[in-house]
């Protein structure tokens, strides 16, 4: 049974910015390695990301997905780059029917190109673009506990090969970066870590629910929780693994604190 991950993805398209990707060369390793991380190659990836959101969830079903730049204010280049890993149209109908089952309203979307919050993890896990990956939006609604729910019904690809990533940040505060956000990051990763880590499922699993009442400074680190919500994906998937954390920087962004996680 491959394992579930909930990933900090970085800003923008920084593995193509050289000052950017100095600066968050602890993710880089990080991510490097999480293949090495799981014992059997994977048939597919599905990523959430926290940048498509739809009223319906939706699954990526194109073959040869296009790319979406979904960043302003870098450099042209990055608007030109191109992560060429093929869809999974099998996959996507997969992901699909175990939504419907657990009575989710789904779509297919031949549309949908890899946002950034897919293909910049991507580039450093698979850099040879080999490998097929799907999309999974979040439901706009952003309830945890749905979320939760959408990941209990994805469980059996865990054991089908398909690999589950929640991609976000574990703070994302846009206007509260840098040293602004040194304080409200590091006391909310210190409750994430304690919740994630050191709880049972079951308390794991309300902790995550109530992270809004109980979490200190939760929504100083986010606003708004799209960055946030692919953690309850991840860990609804793999709800009594237990938790490890593969990622950690207390000045990723000029003071931030952000992790990731896997579940196994």
């Amino acid at each position: 049974m491959l394992p579930t991950y909930f990933i900090s993805h970085g800003g923008g398209p920084w593995p193509y910015v050289e000052e950017m990707r100095a600066m968050l060369a602890t993710l880089e390793v990080a991510l490097a390695d999480m293949p090495n991380q799981i014992k059997e190659k994977p048939k597919a990836i599905l990523m959430i990301s926290g940048h498509w959101e739809r009223n319906t969830f939706g699954v990526q079903s194109n073959p040869a997905p296009g790319m979406e730049y979904d960043y302003y204010g870098f450099p042209p280049h990055t608007y030109d780059v191109k992560y060429a890993a093929p869809g999974s149209p099998e996959v996507a109908s997969r992901v699909a029917e175990l939504i419907k089952g657990a009575g989710f309203s789904v779509e297919l979307d031949d549309k949908k190109g890899f946002d950034h919050g897919a293909f910049t993890p991507m580039e450093i896990m698979y850099p040879e673009a080999d490998m097929p990956l799907v999309q999974l939006s979040l439901q706009s609604n952003l309830d945890p506990e749905e979320h939760l729910a959408l990941g209990r019904a994805l469980k059996p690809l865990r054991d089908e090969g398909v690999l589950i990533i929640g991609s976000g940040l574990s703070y994302h505060n846009l206007r509260q970066f840098g040293v602004q956000g040194k304080v409200p990051s590091a006391a909310f990763d210190a409750w994430l870590q304690k919740a994630v880590m050191e709880s049972t499922p079951e308390q794991r699993t309300q902790a995550l629910t109530d992270w809004e009442k109980d979490a200190p400074f939760a929504r100083v680190c986010h606003p708004r929780e799209d960055h946030f919500i692919p953690l309850m994906v991840a860990v609804g998937a793999a709800e009594s693994a237990k938790a490890t954390c593969v990622y950690h920087d207390a000045n990723v962004f000029g003071g931030v604190t952000a992790s990731s996680f896997r579940f196994d």
